[in-house]
């Protein structure tokens, strides 16, 4: 009987052991939460050094990850098998995420520096009184273009240019269906959102007309090839025309006045956050005016933040291509979930006019 004891004895020894352990690991766990965030965010999206600058100030530890498409990310989040206390997605994402009840409700009183938030870019469709999403930049869908090689009378103030016969193979068009079939409906004059089955057959029949001008449909590769002159115009996003035209001081912008999209991206914390007050933290931080206006410096897109355009150089501020006027803002639209159904014919459509290219 006494080895037996013996050996039991051992056994609670080992259980209370592998218990202790157990708590102690989690109680680490816990703790090492409180002291460390998770952010999933774009690529070449923020200041690097305003996240040392967040962890030397708050003592949180920001392990930063990167997505290139809201898709990837959402995947990733629906998932749940990685903490992410930030995530920076699309609004219509955003409209998604809060639908599939992937989104925690932002403590407002947590971020004090949603004051600095232009009014304008608050309280919108996609998330009315901001309770799950706060802007972090914007930007528009248009025409970034080299005027040495085009024709002087294109201005592409108006869709109906790219339509103009000089322009014949020479015209690049992002590979996204809601971008062009949202111009193809813009240059009839009708909603990017348009859920009329006959409005999308008629975009449709007028984007193939424009199918000889078209020198390719494609992704990111557009940029280097847009400062490389490998064509004269391209329909692109403000943000990477801003990249364009750094690098090829011949490039300008355009958004044609009969409207064109309006986007936003924007801090969320998704129902995967184990720091929560922490999220609320860099949330506050990164909407700081000083600390926007330098991420602004650094990233290049328009900042929603009208504390932080107070700081900024005026010329950047006063560039309508980038910082449209009331007149413009008031045609441009934000893209809406459509839905499976609708998003299928926008994709199904798209497909078709692609296949007119020769």
């Amino acid at each position: 009987m006494k080895p037996l004891i013996q050996a039991t004895i051992a056994i609670i020894i080992v259980c209370a052991l592998l218990l202790f352990t157990a708590n102690r690991l989690e109680t680490a766990g816990s703790q090492g939460s409180k002291d460390t965030i998770t952010v999933y965010n774009w690529g070449e999206y923020i200041d690097p050094s305003l996240i040392d600058q967040f962890t030397e100030e708050t003592g949180i530890q920001v392990i930063y990850e990167t997505f290139d498409s809201n898709e990837a990310m959402m995947t990733k989040v629906e998932q749940g098998g990685s903490a992410y206390d930030v995530a920076v997605p699309s609004e219509y994402m955003v409209q998604m995420m809060i639908e599939k009840d992937l989104l925690i409700p932002l403590d407002h009183s947590k971020i004090p520096n949603l004051k600095n938030i232009d009014p304008y870019f608050l309280d919108l469709a996609f998330d009315p009184k901001n309770k799950y999403s706060i802007p972090y930049f914007w930007g528009t869908v248009g025409i970034v273009y080299n005027p040495n090689l085009i024709d002087d009378h294109l201005t592409f103030t108006t869709w109906e240019d790219l339509w103009d016969p000089s322009l014949k193979d020479k015209v690049f068009l992002v590979d996204g269906a809601r971008e062009v079939m949202g111009m193809g409906l813009n240059s009839l004059g009708e909603s990017l959102n348009s859920k009329d089955d006959e409005l999308l057959k008629k975009a449709t029949d007028k984007l193939i007309t424009l199918s000889p001008n078209i020198k390719a449909i494609i992704g990111d590769e557009i940029t280097p090839l847009m400062i490389n002159n490998e064509a004269a115009v391209a329909l692109t996003w403000s943000g990477q025309a801003a990249d364009m035209m750094w690098e090829n001081e011949e490039l300008d912008f355009a958004v044609p006045k009969e409207g064109s999209n309006l986007w936003f991206d924007n801090f969320v914390i998704p129902k995967t956050a184990a720091n929560i007050d922490g999220a609320h933290a860099f949330i506050n931080f990164m909407l700081d005016a000083e600390i926007s206006a330098q991420n602004n410096d650094y990233v290049g897109y328009s900042t929603p933040n009208a504390a932080a355009m107070a700081l900024m150089d005026p010329e950047v501020i006063e560039d309508e291509r980038f910082y449209p006027g009331e007149d413009l803002r008031d045609k441009l639209e934000v893209y809406e979930n459509l839905g499976l159904k609708w998003l299928g014919k926008y994709n199904e459509y798209f497909l078709k006019f692609k296949m007119s290219i020769r």
